[in-house]
């Protein structure tokens, strides 16, 4: 996408503009595998769509429910532009995102009133993104210690404060305490199964064969706390085979290897003057890259 909400994306400028997380973050190790955000996005939209009112914010008031992958497709960018974009460019998306949310407002089926900018929902929506790429990537690409994880949540509060969440996560202890406040809310609806498949039927990424769209959406919905899948009534018939769970393992250590230049995070490492296939170069690499563009930078700001 070139544009959102009106402005131009570009991760490329303007040149040496920081991001509000950097090239040695976790979240730029997880957001650049595109496994882990097929999971994670499905994953989170569940988690989501189990609460009434977000549910009904999003069918009665997005194009969810005609374009359900162009929507979705949108809601990524964003996430891209919150993670890798010049924080001037994230600050303008984020309030423009924030102002469309001013006007989502409505009842639910049953007769409850919401609002897109109500705190508890702001809050729920940005954890469950949180969990779901962070869960996503630990699964099915690569683990990622206790240390590394607490890293990605203290790395997101800038951006989740920004869209006006209050209390954003910081352990994977604050989700399942969040996730126990709202769970009696949660129920079953014919609207995620329908989102399931759709996701499951090839719409959702043009080219991937349709077999891996299943397998990565029987892989988000593994992720998913047993107590929600239970809630949501998500049967076997959504269980991850051991051969799925192989294959959506290989497509995320492919992913991890494959560089991917012209991509948000090969974008944003150029913007700030490292190499576009930074991010997938081993650990030790990336330090000896950033450690040589920090003395480079000294030496030019000492002259």
């Amino acid at each position: 996408m070139k544009t959102y909400l009106g402005w131009k994306i570009d991760f490329l400028n303007p040149e040496g503009e920081p991001a509000f997380a950097g090239p040695d973050s976790v979240s730029w190790r997880v957001f650049k595998n595109p496994i882990a955000l097929g999971i994670g996005g499905i994953a989170a939209v569940l988690l989501e769509f189990a609460d009434a009112r977000i549910r009904s914010g999003v069918w009665d008031h997005s194009v969810f429910k005609t374009d359900p992958v162009g929507r979705s497709q949108r809601t990524g960018v964003a996430a891209m532009v919150g993670v890798y974009g010049p924080q001037g460019a994230a600050r303008r998306v984020i309030q423009g995102v924030t102002n469309m949310h001013a006007r989502v407002k409505g009842e639910t089926p049953s007769g409850e009133p919401y609002s897109a900018l109500d705190v508890d929902l702001l809050d729920w929506v940005s954890a469950t993104a949180s969990y779901g790429f962070l869960t996503a990537y630990d699964r099915f690409v690569a683990p990622v210690s206790e240390a590394d994880k607490t890293r990605f949540f203290t790395e997101g509060e800038a951006v989740a404060r920004l869209y006006g969440v209050q209390h954003p996560l910081t352990s994977e202890a604050d989700f399942h305490a969040m996730l126990c406040g709202l769970l009696p809310r949660f129920e079953p609806h014919p609207i995620n199964t329908e989102f399931l498949d759709i996701m499951k039927s090839g719409r959702a990424a043009k080219g991937v064969p349709k077999g891996l769209q299943s397998a990565v959406v029987h892989a988000a919905v593994s992720i998913l706390p047993v107590a929600v899948r239970e809630r949501l009534e998500l049967g076997s018939e959504y269980d991850l085979t051991p051969r799925g769970a192989r294959v959506v393992r290989l497509m995320g250590a492919v992913a991890e290897r494959i560089p991917v230049p012209q991509s948000p995070a090969g974008q944003a490492c150029a913007r700030l003057g490292l190499p576009a296939t930074f991010l997938w170069k081993s650990p030790e690499k990336q330090a000896s890259m950033l450690r040589k563009t920090q003395e480079g930078l000294a030496a030019s700001l000492a002259h």
